[in-house]
């Protein structure tokens, strides 16, 4: 429960955050806003403020700012966003992404102050990072691990022998004892929402040089914290770093579908990130802090992707409209909308039950 209340809360801010810009962008270019919605209908609640009536939908994942003239029709009305200007147009379709990207840069600038957790791979951060910790990445599907119920993220604190804990310091501490002996029952000792748990564990013998007596991956974690003026920009960095990177995962799963006809990577909807984030939780705040940046992020590119019912499509279909010097017909804009937001909907109900099986 405490799971889903924290995503709900996530998302609402995300989806708050985005649809702000929006809304903003198109209160400053004179357009009037005639819904600003969370959730996607049927409406559960609604109040009138201003001109604009403030919504609060069934369907929790996500939002809209519903702006007079958005799909093509009353093109020539005042107040319509057909009638303003290219520039104020293009201002508005953006803005929803550029507020994601800000809200990840504030986020990580403040994980940076605060204290972010992050992997260390070299002798400059092992030298900085305080709180080190040994913990799991990955978690291999049918594994030792899995049947243990070991989850990403959790603290191998070391292993229960004869009632005393032989204590792991790095993964390599980890390895030694678990090939030393594999086949055999052991006890695990994790940490997990601040708590430490004994764990009956069963390792295997070993599959491969990648697939050990465990089963799962794990890196040397420690805490990294950066003075305020130092944090401003390496929160900046940060998030550029993760934007491109986010963008090239997309650019591979288009690629792979084209060419395999596969996404070729594990796509995770609504139910699996709600799991990831009460996983990011436990871990602490900065953690759930950094871990909203990544998702906020997530959600400016796929917003800005040239796919029908996103920001990117219809920014595509406004620079469309620039090119060939006249306006699609308000039927063709709503017609593609609409096509696009169907599609949106049966991929978003594939992932969510690839989910439900998958965590469940």
């Amino acid at each position: 429960m405490l799971t889903f209340i924290i995503f709900l809360i996530v998302i609402s801010v995300l989806v708050l955050v985005h649809e702000a810009g929006h809304f903003i962008a198109a209160k400053r270019a004179g357009m009037k806003v005639e819904e600003f919605g969370f959730g996607f209908p049927p409406r559960l609640v609604g109040w009138r403020h201003r001109g604009t009536v403030y919504s609060i939908n069934l369907i929790p994942f996500g939002g809209f700012v519903r702006i007079f003239g958005e799909n093509g029709e009353n093109r020539n009305a005042p107040g319509s966003f057909g009638a303003g200007s290219f520039f104020a147009k293009v201002g508005v379709v953006v803005s929803g992404v550029a507020m994601n990207f800000l809200l990840a840069v504030v986020l990580l600038i403040l994980g940076s102050f605060l204290g972010l957790r992050v992997g260390i791979f070299d002798s400059a951060t092992a030298a900085r990072a305080t709180q080190t910790e040994v913990q799991i990445l990955q978690v291999a599907p049918g594994s030792p691990a899995e049947t243990a119920k070991l989850q990403p993220l959790d603290t191998i604190l070391g292993f229960r022998q004869n009632g005393d804990l032989d204590v792991t310091a790095t993964p390599e501490d980890v390895q030694t004892f678990a090939y030393a002996h594999e086949g055999e029952a052991v006890t695990i000792v994790i940490g997990r929402g601040g708590t430490s748990q004994d764990i009956p564990l069963h390792l295997r013998q070993p599959l491969g040089p990648t697939e050990g007596p465990i089963g799962i991956s794990l890196a040397l974690t420690g805490v990294i914290r950066y003075p305020w003026y130092e944090s401003i920009w390496r929160g900046i960095a940060s998030a550029g770093l993760i934007f491109w990177g986010v963008l090239v995962g997309y650019w591979s799963i288009l690629k792979s579908l084209i060419i395999s006809g596969s996404a070729g990577s594990d796509i995770t909807g609504p139910v699996g990130i709600a799991t990831l984030t009460g996983q990011a939780a436990r871990v602490g705040f900065n953690y759930l802090m950094q871990f909203v940046a990544m998702i906020s992020v997530n959600l400016a590119v796929l917003n800005i992707l040239p796919f029908p019912a996103l920001d990117g499509g219809r920014l595509a279909i406004i620079v469309a409209e620039k090119l060939r010097g006249r306006s699609l017909s308000a039927h063709v804009e709503e017609a593609i909308n609409a096509v696009g937001f169907a599609i949106l909907i049966m991929l978003m109900i594939a992932v969510t039950i690839k989910d439900i099986v998958k965590f469940f």
